[in-house]
């Protein structure tokens, strides 16, 4: 059988590109999107902390200030988002895959609460529209930037996977979809695809690990 050709839009640790490789799939791997951490003031900082992505915890831990709000619950889209609060001994108070569940959440349970949300740059107005509905009270602090860092790919590819519409913007900035299959992270990252393909395949949990999965899943099975 012809070796399938894989675009990784962004790079993959070591032992993630080999699980592609142990499958029999051809890998090209780039960082279609950058992350940039910006400086940012500790002002106003209220009783709950919001995180969305790993990113921004990464960004809010930067700041030794930070270890001063170490006492107060956190509510985080994604397990990596989740693991990085937890490993620097924050406690997580609720977690859930996409920003739509995590606002259900609080409007659900914690109406009565405050929250700071740490965010980046291209954020989905999904939980700040959410809290503002609800009378939440909340505040915001951009903590990174997202830039797009398009690559032109310049051989046939088989399969593309996708981790944010932000990676989809910037991929298509310089390549075009065709009969593909693109694997997606989630739903959110899916919905970027609309009008474009309809050979989606999305992943039955928002990691990383799971889209792979989900490829060699799909190839074997051919």
């Amino acid at each position: 059988m012809e070796t399938k050709r894989i675009l990784s839009t962004k790079k993959l640790l070591p032992n993630q590109k080999q699980f592609l490789l142990n499958a029999g799939l051809s890998v090209i791997e780039a960082d279609f999107i950058t992350v940039r951490y910006t400086p940012f003031t500790f002002t106003d900082i209220r009783q709950n902390l919001i995180f969305t992505s790993q990113n921004a915890v990464i960004s809010f831990l930067k700041q030794e200030e930070s270890r001063n709000y170490i006492h107060q619950p956190v509510f985080c889209v994604g397990i990596k988002t989740k693991e990085a609060a937890e490993n620097a001994g924050y406690t997580v108070a609720a977690v859930a895959d996409y920003g739509e569940e995590l606002a259900q959440i609080i409007v659900g349970s914690h109406a009565g609460e405050s929250f700071t949300f740490f965010s980046g740059s291209l954020r989905r107005d999904i939980i700040p529209d959410a809290l503002t509905n609800a009378g939440i009270a909340f505040n915001e602090i951009e903590v990174y930037q997202t830039i797009l860092s398009p690559h032109k790919i310049n051989t046939s590819l088989d399969g593309v996977l996708f981790y944010s519409p932000s990676g989809i913007e910037s991929y298509l900035m310089e390549n075009s979809i065709t009969a593909e299959v693109c694997f997606c992270i989630g739903t959110t990252t899916a919905q970027a695809l609309e009008g474009i393909t309809r050979n989606i395949m999305i992943a039955n949990k928002p990691t990383v690990e799971n889209v792979i999965v989900q490829c060699v899943n799909y190839y074997r099975e051919l």
